[in-house]
């Protein structure tokens, strides 16, 4: 199933090129209450939401996916950690390049593990990316987001995938620059995730998935997830090692080398084999 979150807070089913409304399903979700549970709502709950939004396909009213403002499809994640240097190709054009990656921060990621982005730098492919900082180089990072699914505390990398409700495709936007990497990749914007929600089921095994991002219709970036360093199932069981993995929480697996500065006025179009595509604009306040 896919789910996007769209317009003023709608719930919609994608079916091809085709949106349904079925926000009535979120109905079945318990109301919440002060303090607010953490975790997002809708993938604490998918078990119900699933059927629910089966049956309010019946009724539900149709849509272009084109014609829609697409938000991030998961509102409320409690964390997003995300994976650096986690491609080899990557981390090779990074050590060649130290006046851009400065060289201190390029460290094989099985010695320096994962970072975390900020909740509130995620938007969805409708949003865009803005330039807060146009003196600096601001890079686009195409990624596969993995969403977790359940509470995940010291997971096996057998039991993994057990453990994930689906995928997305994740831009992960940064500012180059000497500031740890958390500071640089968190600006409002800099964490894209779309074009909607992909349950797990409709993915299978993640390994094998090719990506490919262009801009104004130049490649950037090329690769396939069988390249990952630590692959998916491998950062689960690293990040879950170090704290609880809620529902909802986003997993950003590494970016491929490639990897090129956007501007005001550019269009980035990413795809992910068995996802979609994604297209985002770049625009300066």
């Amino acid at each position: 199933m896919r789910l996007c979150r769209f317009n003023d807070n709608r719930l919609g089913l994608v079916e091809g090129e085709d949106v349904f409304d079925v926000t009535a399903a979120l109905s079945v979700l318990p109301a919440l209450h002060w303090p607010v549970p953490l975790g997002d709502a809708l993938i604490t709950h998918l078990d119900k939401i699933i059927p629910a939004v089966r049956d309010a396909k019946a009724g539900a009213e149709k849509f272009k996916l084109s014609d829609l403002h697409l938000l991030s499809p998961i509102a409320n994640p409690s964390k997003i950690p995300a994976a650096p240097v986690n491609y080899l190709a990557h981390e090779a054009e990074a050590a060649a390049d130290p006046a851009t990656f400065h060289g201190q921060q390029v460290a094989k990621i099985q010695n320096v593990g994962l970072f975390l982005k900020s909740c509130s730098s995620l938007v969805g492919a409708s949003d865009g990316v803005e330039i807060a900082h146009p003196e600096r180089r601001t890079d686009h990072e195409i990624e596969l987001a993995c969403i977790i699914g359940k509470p995940a505390r010291n997971v096996s990398r057998a039991d993994a995938l057990t453990y994930v409700a689906g995928y997305a495709i994740g831009l992960d936007m940064t500012i180059r620059g000497i500031e740890e990497r958390s500071l640089r990749k968190s600006l409002d914007s800099f964490t894209v995730l779309g074009p909607y929600f992909v349950t797990a089921d409709e993915i299978g095994d993640p390994a094998g998935l090719d990506m490919l991002i262009t801009v104004n219709g130049e490649t950037r970036q090329h690769a396939n997830t069988r390249d990952l360093v630590i692959d998916v199932p491998g950062l689960i069981e690293m990040a879950s090692r170090f704290y609880t993995l809620l529902p909802g929480d986003i997993i950003m697996t590494g970016t491929p080398d490639g990897v090129a500065p956007v501007k005001p006025g550019d269009e980035m179009v990413c795809t992910i084999d068995k996802i979609g595509e994604m297209r985002v604009k770049v625009y300066q306040a």
